[in-house]
């Protein structure tokens, strides 16, 4: 399932990066939340943390892009998570 959910953001934070302006952005930064809430019902902020670092490197080596712009749609799970 962790592998599934890596691909989804992969895929999500991607298109998201490179069409800013598509109107389906809205709705794939909503799947983006939704699955930050499904990491963290199953592994807390630890969860989330690792998976961000994995897929921030990973757009950060394959596009020369910053992930970081998606941590604020996490806000709100835990105290611990504000970005």
């Amino acid at each position: 399932m962790d592998f599934m959910l890596e691909e989804e953001l992969m895929d999500l934070m991607t298109f998201c990066l490179q069409n800013p302006e598509d109107a389906t952005t809205v709705e794939k930064k909503e799947r983006i939340t939704q699955i930050g809430s499904e990491l963290y019902a199953d592994g807390g902020v630890d969860a989330l943390e690792n998976f961000f670092f994995a897929l921030d490197n990973r757009i950060q080596g394959e596009l020369e892009m910053d992930a970081k712009v998606f941590r604020p749609l996490w806000n709100g799970l835990d105290p611990a998570w504000n970005h």
